[in-house]
Protein backbone atom coordinates (compact mmCIF):
# COMPACT_ATOMS: atom_id res chain seq x y z
CA UNK A 1 0.00 0.00 0.00
CA UNK A 2 1.20 3.54 -0.79
CA UNK A 3 2.74 4.99 2.38
CA UNK A 4 0.85 8.25 1.76
CA UNK A 5 -2.50 6.44 1.97
CA UNK A 6 -1.66 3.65 4.43
CA UNK A 7 -3.45 3.99 7.78
CA UNK A 8 -1.51 6.03 10.32
CA UNK A 9 -0.56 3.85 13.27
CA UNK A 10 -1.48 5.85 16.36
CA UNK A 11 1.36 6.31 18.84
CA UNK A 12 0.28 4.27 21.85
CA UNK A 13 2.60 6.32 24.09
CA UNK A 14 1.03 9.64 23.06
CA UNK A 15 4.56 11.04 22.83
CA UNK A 16 3.49 14.23 21.03
CA UNK A 17 -0.28 14.69 20.90
CA UNK A 18 -0.21 17.83 18.77
CA UNK A 19 2.40 16.60 16.29
CA UNK A 20 0.28 13.51 15.70
CA UNK A 21 -2.87 15.63 15.41
CA UNK A 22 -1.16 17.80 12.78
CA UNK A 23 -0.08 14.68 10.89
CA UNK A 24 -3.64 13.37 10.90
CA UNK A 25 -5.08 16.75 9.89
CA UNK A 26 -2.61 16.97 6.98
CA UNK A 27 -4.28 13.89 5.48
CA UNK A 28 -7.62 15.72 5.45
CA UNK A 29 -10.49 16.10 7.93
CA UNK A 30 -11.18 12.34 7.90
CA UNK A 31 -8.37 9.84 7.75
CA UNK A 32 -7.66 6.16 8.28
CA UNK A 33 -5.74 4.96 11.35
CA UNK A 34 -4.63 1.70 12.91
CA UNK A 35 -5.41 1.01 16.56
CA UNK A 36 -3.75 -1.46 18.94
CA UNK A 37 -4.56 -5.02 17.95
CA UNK A 38 -4.49 -4.09 14.26
CA UNK A 39 -8.03 -2.74 14.41
CA UNK A 40 -8.61 -0.28 11.55
CA UNK A 41 -10.64 2.86 12.23
CA UNK A 42 -11.24 6.44 11.10
CA UNK A 43 -10.27 9.63 12.92
CA UNK A 44 -12.19 12.84 12.24
CA UNK A 45 -10.08 15.95 12.87
CA UNK A 46 -11.94 18.81 11.16
CA UNK A 47 -14.22 20.82 13.41
CA UNK A 48 -17.09 21.04 10.89
CA UNK A 49 -16.82 17.34 10.10
CA UNK A 50 -16.83 16.46 13.81
CA UNK A 51 -20.00 18.47 14.30
CA UNK A 52 -21.56 16.61 11.40
CA UNK A 53 -20.64 13.22 12.86
CA UNK A 54 -21.78 14.12 16.37
CA UNK A 55 -25.22 15.25 15.22
CA UNK A 56 -25.92 12.65 12.51
CA UNK A 57 -28.58 10.21 13.81
CA UNK A 58 -26.99 7.54 11.60
CA UNK A 59 -23.89 7.54 13.81
CA UNK A 60 -24.21 5.32 16.88
CA UNK A 61 -22.05 4.71 19.93
CA UNK A 62 -23.43 1.23 20.60
CA UNK A 63 -20.89 -1.45 19.60
CA UNK A 64 -23.25 -4.33 20.36
CA UNK A 65 -25.78 -3.17 17.82
CA UNK A 66 -23.67 -1.30 15.30
CA UNK A 67 -20.10 -2.66 15.24
CA UNK A 68 -20.45 -5.90 13.29
CA UNK A 69 -16.93 -7.10 14.05
CA UNK A 70 -17.51 -6.73 17.79
CA UNK A 71 -20.99 -8.26 17.71
CA UNK A 72 -19.64 -11.24 15.76
CA UNK A 73 -16.92 -11.90 18.34
CA UNK A 74 -14.10 -10.91 15.98
CA UNK A 75 -12.61 -8.48 18.53
CA UNK A 76 -10.36 -10.35 20.92
CA UNK A 77 -11.28 -10.39 24.63
CA UNK A 78 -7.63 -9.37 25.11
CA UNK A 79 -8.09 -6.17 23.11
CA UNK A 80 -6.58 -3.36 25.24
CA UNK A 81 -9.36 -0.86 24.36
CA UNK A 82 -12.16 -3.21 25.43
CA UNK A 83 -13.20 -0.97 28.32
CA UNK A 84 -14.23 1.68 25.77
CA UNK A 85 -17.10 -0.50 24.56
CA UNK A 86 -18.61 -1.20 28.01
CA UNK A 87 -22.32 -0.68 28.73
CA UNK A 88 -22.75 2.89 29.94
CA UNK A 89 -24.15 6.32 29.13
CA UNK A 90 -21.53 7.09 26.52
CA UNK A 91 -22.02 3.87 24.51
CA UNK A 92 -25.82 3.99 24.53
CA UNK A 93 -27.78 4.87 21.41
CA UNK A 94 -31.16 6.44 20.76
CA UNK A 95 -33.78 5.76 23.42
CA UNK A 96 -31.27 3.93 25.65
CA UNK A 97 -29.04 7.00 25.69
CA UNK A 98 -31.95 9.34 26.41
CA UNK A 99 -33.06 7.07 29.29
CA UNK A 100 -29.63 6.97 30.91
CA UNK A 101 -28.93 10.65 30.36
CA UNK A 102 -32.20 11.63 32.01
CA UNK A 103 -31.26 9.64 35.12
CA UNK A 104 -27.94 11.45 35.43
CA UNK A 105 -28.61 14.97 34.15
CA UNK A 106 -30.65 16.20 37.11
CA UNK A 107 -27.53 15.93 39.26
CA UNK A 108 -25.53 18.24 36.97
CA UNK A 109 -27.95 21.12 36.49
CA UNK A 110 -26.64 24.69 36.70
CA UNK A 111 -28.43 25.09 40.04
CA UNK A 112 -26.84 21.95 41.50
CA UNK A 113 -23.41 22.98 40.25
CA UNK A 114 -23.78 26.47 41.69
CA UNK A 115 -24.75 24.92 45.02
CA UNK A 116 -21.53 22.90 44.93
CA UNK A 117 -19.26 25.93 44.56
CA UNK A 118 -18.70 26.36 48.34
CA UNK A 119 -17.62 22.70 48.57
CA UNK A 120 -15.23 23.16 45.64
CA UNK A 121 -13.82 26.29 47.29
CA UNK A 122 -13.31 24.49 50.60
CA UNK A 123 -11.51 21.58 48.91
CA UNK A 124 -9.38 24.05 46.94
CA UNK A 125 -8.41 26.01 50.04
CA UNK A 126 -7.51 22.85 51.95
CA UNK A 127 -5.20 21.62 49.19
CA UNK A 128 -3.59 25.05 48.85
CA UNK A 129 -3.06 25.16 52.60
CA UNK A 130 -1.17 21.87 52.34
CA UNK A 131 0.94 23.26 49.52
CA UNK A 132 1.65 26.39 51.56
CA UNK A 133 3.50 24.22 54.06
CA UNK A 134 5.99 23.09 51.40
CA UNK A 135 9.30 24.99 51.77
CA UNK A 136 9.66 27.67 49.07
CA UNK A 137 11.72 26.44 46.13
CA UNK A 138 11.07 22.76 46.77
CA UNK A 139 9.90 20.81 43.71
CA UNK A 140 6.31 19.61 43.95
CA UNK A 141 4.27 17.48 41.55
CA UNK A 142 1.31 19.80 41.17
CA UNK A 143 -0.70 17.16 39.35
CA UNK A 144 -0.43 14.70 42.23
CA UNK A 145 -0.85 17.34 44.97
CA UNK A 146 -3.53 19.58 43.46
CA UNK A 147 -4.84 18.97 39.92
CA UNK A 148 -5.74 15.32 40.58
CA UNK A 149 -7.05 15.32 44.17
CA UNK A 150 -9.32 18.34 43.74
CA UNK A 151 -11.68 16.97 41.05
CA UNK A 152 -11.36 13.49 42.55
CA UNK A 153 -12.64 14.78 45.89
CA UNK A 154 -15.46 16.75 44.27
CA UNK A 155 -16.79 13.88 42.15
CA UNK A 156 -16.31 11.40 45.00
CA UNK A 157 -18.41 13.59 47.28
CA UNK A 158 -21.13 13.92 44.65
CA UNK A 159 -21.33 10.13 44.36
CA UNK A 160 -20.85 9.45 48.05
CA UNK A 161 -17.56 7.56 47.65
CA UNK A 162 -15.82 7.12 51.04
CA UNK A 163 -12.37 8.64 51.23
CA UNK A 164 -10.76 5.29 52.03
CA UNK A 165 -12.09 3.68 48.82
CA UNK A 166 -11.67 6.68 46.51
CA UNK A 167 -8.43 5.48 44.88
CA UNK A 168 -9.86 2.04 44.11
CA UNK A 169 -13.13 3.43 42.72
CA UNK A 170 -11.34 5.94 40.50
CA UNK A 171 -8.80 3.38 39.31
CA UNK A 172 -10.58 2.88 35.98
CA UNK A 173 -9.88 6.38 34.69
CA UNK A 174 -6.14 5.93 35.01
CA UNK A 175 -6.11 2.42 33.59
CA UNK A 176 -8.43 2.61 30.62
CA UNK A 177 -6.84 5.77 29.23
CA UNK A 178 -3.32 4.32 29.26
CA UNK A 179 -3.06 3.15 25.66
CA UNK A 180 0.34 1.53 26.26
CA UNK A 181 -1.13 -1.37 28.23
CA UNK A 182 -1.67 -4.86 26.84
CA UNK A 183 -4.83 -6.93 26.95
CA UNK A 184 -3.96 -8.67 30.22
CA UNK A 185 -3.42 -5.35 31.98
CA UNK A 186 -6.66 -4.01 30.50
CA UNK A 187 -8.59 -7.04 31.77
CA UNK A 188 -7.08 -6.68 35.22
CA UNK A 189 -8.00 -3.00 35.28
CA UNK A 190 -11.63 -3.82 34.41
CA UNK A 191 -11.75 -6.51 37.10
CA UNK A 192 -10.34 -4.17 39.75
CA UNK A 193 -12.62 -1.20 39.06
CA UNK A 194 -15.63 -3.51 38.66
CA UNK A 195 -14.94 -5.04 42.08
CA UNK A 196 -14.52 -1.61 43.68
CA UNK A 197 -17.75 -0.32 42.15
CA UNK A 198 -19.65 -3.48 43.12
CA UNK A 199 -18.51 -2.95 46.71
CA UNK A 200 -19.60 0.70 46.54
CA UNK A 201 -23.04 -0.29 45.23
CA UNK A 202 -23.39 -2.98 47.90
CA UNK A 203 -22.50 -0.47 50.63
CA UNK A 204 -25.01 2.06 49.29
CA UNK A 205 -27.74 -0.61 49.15
CA UNK A 206 -27.10 -1.35 52.82
CA UNK A 207 -26.99 2.33 53.76
CA UNK A 208 -28.46 4.68 51.13
CA UNK A 209 -27.60 8.37 51.29
CA UNK A 210 -28.32 11.62 49.49
CA UNK A 211 -25.82 11.03 46.70
CA UNK A 212 -25.84 10.13 43.03
CA UNK A 213 -24.83 6.50 43.55
CA UNK A 214 -27.81 5.90 45.82
CA UNK A 215 -30.07 7.62 43.31
CA UNK A 216 -28.92 5.35 40.49
CA UNK A 217 -29.40 2.29 42.68
CA UNK A 218 -32.96 3.38 43.49
CA UNK A 219 -33.63 3.72 39.77
CA UNK A 220 -32.21 0.22 39.22
CA UNK A 221 -34.12 -1.41 42.09
CA UNK A 222 -37.46 0.33 41.58
CA UNK A 223 -37.65 -0.69 37.93
CA UNK A 224 -34.92 -2.97 36.65
CA UNK A 225 -35.81 -2.18 33.06
CA UNK A 226 -34.63 1.39 33.58
CA UNK A 227 -31.05 0.54 34.45
CA UNK A 228 -29.38 -2.84 34.09
CA UNK A 229 -26.63 -4.01 36.42
CA UNK A 230 -24.06 -3.59 33.63
CA UNK A 231 -25.35 -0.09 32.85
CA UNK A 232 -25.24 0.83 36.54
CA UNK A 233 -21.59 -0.18 36.94
CA UNK A 234 -20.55 1.13 33.54
CA UNK A 235 -22.21 4.50 34.05
CA UNK A 236 -20.72 4.88 37.52
CA UNK A 237 -17.27 4.14 36.11
CA UNK A 238 -17.78 6.56 33.24
CA UNK A 239 -19.08 9.54 35.23
CA UNK A 240 -16.71 9.11 38.17
CA UNK A 241 -13.64 8.91 35.98
CA UNK A 242 -14.65 11.37 33.28
CA UNK A 243 -15.59 13.77 36.06
CA UNK A 244 -12.12 13.58 37.58
CA UNK A 245 -9.52 12.82 34.88
CA UNK A 246 -10.68 15.38 32.33
CA UNK A 247 -10.74 18.17 34.92
CA UNK A 248 -7.27 17.10 36.08
CA UNK A 249 -6.09 17.45 32.49
CA UNK A 250 -7.70 20.89 32.16
CA UNK A 251 -6.06 22.17 35.37
CA UNK A 252 -2.61 20.87 34.35
CA UNK A 253 -2.92 22.29 30.85
CA UNK A 254 -4.01 25.68 32.19
CA UNK A 255 -1.02 25.91 34.54
CA UNK A 256 1.45 24.91 31.81
CA UNK A 257 -0.10 27.34 29.30
CA UNK A 258 0.18 30.29 31.68
CA UNK A 259 3.67 29.44 32.92
CA UNK A 260 4.99 29.09 29.36
CA UNK A 261 3.28 32.28 28.14
CA UNK A 262 4.21 34.96 30.69
CA UNK A 263 2.70 37.74 28.56
CA UNK A 264 -0.66 35.97 28.62
CA UNK A 265 -0.37 35.40 32.37
CA UNK A 266 0.32 39.11 32.87
CA UNK A 267 -2.88 39.97 30.98
CA UNK A 268 -5.03 38.04 33.41
CA UNK A 269 -2.91 38.94 36.44
CA UNK A 270 -3.37 42.64 35.65
CA UNK A 271 -7.09 42.26 35.06
CA UNK A 272 -6.92 43.04 31.34
CA UNK A 273 -8.62 39.75 30.60
CA UNK A 274 -10.66 37.33 32.68
CA UNK A 275 -10.05 33.87 34.04
CA UNK A 276 -13.05 32.72 32.04
CA UNK A 277 -11.24 33.70 28.84
CA UNK A 278 -8.18 31.80 30.02
CA UNK A 279 -10.15 28.62 30.70
CA UNK A 280 -11.94 28.69 27.36
CA UNK A 281 -8.72 29.28 25.43
CA UNK A 282 -7.04 26.40 27.27
CA UNK A 283 -9.99 24.17 26.41
CA UNK A 284 -9.61 25.15 22.77
CA UNK A 285 -5.87 24.88 22.29
CA UNK A 286 -5.26 22.03 24.77
CA UNK A 287 -8.36 19.82 24.70
CA UNK A 288 -8.26 17.55 27.77
CA UNK A 289 -9.21 14.63 25.51
CA UNK A 290 -7.05 14.20 22.42
CA UNK A 291 -8.85 11.39 20.60
CA UNK A 292 -12.06 9.81 21.88
CA UNK A 293 -13.30 6.30 20.96
CA UNK A 294 -15.84 5.18 19.49
CA UNK A 295 -18.72 5.75 17.09
CA UNK A 296 -20.18 3.51 14.37
CA UNK A 297 -22.24 4.42 11.29
CA UNK A 298 -25.45 2.40 11.08
CA UNK A 299 -25.24 2.79 7.28
CA UNK A 300 -22.68 4.08 4.81
CA UNK A 301 -22.18 7.82 5.31
CA UNK A 302 -20.07 10.54 3.72
CA UNK A 303 -18.11 12.98 5.88
CA UNK A 304 -15.51 15.38 4.56
CA UNK A 305 -15.69 13.84 1.11
CA UNK A 306 -14.87 10.37 2.51
CA UNK A 307 -17.27 7.43 2.54
CA UNK A 308 -17.23 5.64 5.88
CA UNK A 309 -18.76 2.19 5.62
CA UNK A 310 -21.45 0.86 7.94
CA UNK A 311 -19.91 -0.39 11.18
CA UNK A 312 -16.45 1.11 10.67
CA UNK A 313 -15.13 2.42 14.03
CA UNK A 314 -14.80 6.22 14.22
CA UNK A 315 -12.72 8.23 16.68
CA UNK A 316 -13.11 11.96 17.30
CA UNK A 317 -9.92 14.05 17.22
CA UNK A 318 -10.76 16.82 19.69
CA UNK A 319 -7.16 18.03 20.06
CA UNK A 320 -6.84 18.40 16.29
CA UNK A 321 -10.21 20.16 16.00
CA UNK A 322 -9.26 22.77 18.58
CA UNK A 323 -6.36 23.81 16.36
CA UNK A 324 -8.24 23.60 13.06
CA UNK A 325 -6.78 26.46 10.95
CA UNK A 326 -9.98 26.51 8.91
CA UNK A 327 -11.74 27.79 12.04
CA UNK A 328 -8.99 29.63 13.95
CA UNK A 329 -6.69 30.78 11.17
CA UNK A 330 -2.91 30.62 10.93
CA UNK A 331 -2.52 31.16 14.69
CA UNK A 332 -4.74 28.18 15.57
CA UNK A 333 -1.91 26.49 17.49
CA UNK A 334 -1.12 29.64 19.51
CA UNK A 335 -2.38 30.15 23.07
CA UNK A 336 -3.95 33.60 23.00
CA UNK A 337 -6.43 34.61 25.69
CA UNK A 338 -7.39 37.71 23.69
CA UNK A 339 -8.51 35.60 20.72
CA UNK A 340 -12.02 36.81 19.78
CA UNK A 341 -13.27 33.37 18.71
CA UNK A 342 -12.59 30.55 21.15
CA UNK A 343 -15.12 28.08 19.79
CA UNK A 344 -14.16 24.54 20.73
CA UNK A 345 -15.63 21.07 21.00
CA UNK A 346 -13.76 19.95 24.09
CA UNK A 347 -17.02 19.08 25.83
CA UNK A 348 -18.37 17.39 22.73
CA UNK A 349 -21.39 18.37 20.67
CA UNK A 350 -24.92 17.16 20.06
CA UNK A 351 -26.74 14.49 22.05
CA UNK A 352 -23.57 13.31 23.83
CA UNK A 353 -22.45 16.81 24.92
CA UNK A 354 -20.61 16.38 28.21
CA UNK A 355 -23.14 16.17 31.01
CA UNK A 356 -20.60 17.49 33.52
CA UNK A 357 -19.39 20.50 31.50
CA UNK A 358 -20.82 23.05 33.95
CA UNK A 359 -19.14 21.29 36.88
CA UNK A 360 -15.81 21.08 35.04
CA UNK A 361 -15.89 24.78 34.19
CA UNK A 362 -16.83 25.64 37.78
CA UNK A 363 -13.92 23.64 39.19
CA UNK A 364 -11.44 25.22 36.78
CA UNK A 365 -12.80 28.73 37.37
CA UNK A 366 -12.16 28.28 41.10
CA UNK A 367 -9.00 26.16 41.15
CA UNK A 368 -6.83 27.95 38.58
CA UNK A 369 -7.17 31.54 39.85
CA UNK A 370 -6.95 30.36 43.48
CA UNK A 371 -3.64 28.63 42.74
CA UNK A 372 -2.08 31.70 41.12
CA UNK A 373 -3.46 34.04 43.79
CA UNK A 374 -1.81 31.92 46.48
CA UNK A 375 1.41 31.37 44.52
CA UNK A 376 1.66 34.30 42.05
CA UNK A 377 5.31 33.56 41.21
CA UNK A 378 4.86 29.84 40.67
CA UNK A 379 7.38 28.42 38.15
CA UNK A 380 7.96 25.19 36.28
CA UNK A 381 10.74 23.10 37.79
CA UNK A 382 11.83 21.71 34.40
CA UNK A 383 12.01 23.05 30.86
CA UNK A 384 8.59 22.71 29.14
CA UNK A 385 9.95 20.20 26.63
CA UNK A 386 11.01 17.92 29.50
CA UNK A 387 7.47 17.53 30.84
CA UNK A 388 6.61 13.90 30.12
CA UNK A 389 3.25 13.08 28.49
CA UNK A 390 0.69 10.86 30.20
CA UNK A 391 1.30 7.83 27.96
CA UNK A 392 -1.95 7.88 26.03
CA UNK A 393 -3.29 8.88 22.63
CA UNK A 394 -6.67 9.44 24.32
CA UNK A 395 -5.73 11.92 27.03
CA UNK A 396 -3.85 15.21 26.59
CA UNK A 397 -2.11 15.68 29.90
CA UNK A 398 1.34 15.40 31.51
CA UNK A 399 2.34 12.37 33.54
CA UNK A 400 3.47 14.77 36.27
CA UNK A 401 3.69 18.54 36.65
CA UNK A 402 6.86 19.49 38.56
CA UNK A 403 6.78 23.07 39.83
CA UNK A 404 8.53 25.23 42.38
CA UNK A 405 6.30 27.05 44.82
CA UNK A 406 7.32 30.50 45.93
CA UNK A 407 6.36 31.76 49.34
CA UNK A 408 2.59 31.72 49.57
CA UNK A 409 0.85 35.07 49.37
CA UNK A 410 -0.94 36.20 52.50
CA UNK A 411 -4.63 35.30 52.51
CA UNK A 412 -7.01 38.21 52.73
Amino acid sequence: MDTDTAPIVLDRAGSDIHAEAARLRARGPVTRVMLPGDVAAWVITGQAEIKQALTDPRVSKDPRRHWPAFAAGEISPDWPLLDWVADNLTTAYGEDHARLRKLISKSFTARRVEAMRPRIERATDALLDELSRVPPGEVVDLKARYAHPLPAQVIAELFGVPEETQDAVLRGGEGNTDTRIDGEQARLNIELWSRALEELVAAKRRQPADDLTSGLIRARDEDGSRLSDAELLGTLNLILNAGSTTVTNLLCNAVIALLTHPGQYELVRSGRTSWREVIEEVLRVESPIAILPFRFPIEDIEIGGVTIRRGDPILIGFAAAGRDPGVHGETAATFDVTRPGKEHLSFGHGAHFCIGSALGRAEASIAVPALFERFPDLTLAVAPERIEPRGSFIMNTPAALPVRLTKAAARS
